[in-house]
């Protein structure tokens, strides 16, 4: 699941916490940005791919 994230949110993925309703990525503090996209596009596009939801935060 980390390639298939790492793609889809266009950033490096240093660590992800998964529970039954809700993955929780960990990326470069200056990347945050970038991960979640225009508006928050690219972390729900991902969101229907996964069909969980994703949060994203800096580490």
């Amino acid at each position: 699941m980390k390639e298939r994230l790492e793609k889809m949110l266009n950033v490096e993925i240093l660590e992800i916490e998964e529970t039954e309703d809700k993955v929780t990525v960990y990326v470069p503090a200056d990347k945050v940005r970038i991960a979640v996209g225009s508006g928050g596009a690219a972390v729900k596009a991902a969101e229907l791919v996964i069909g969980k939801k994703i949060e994203v935060k800096a580490k």
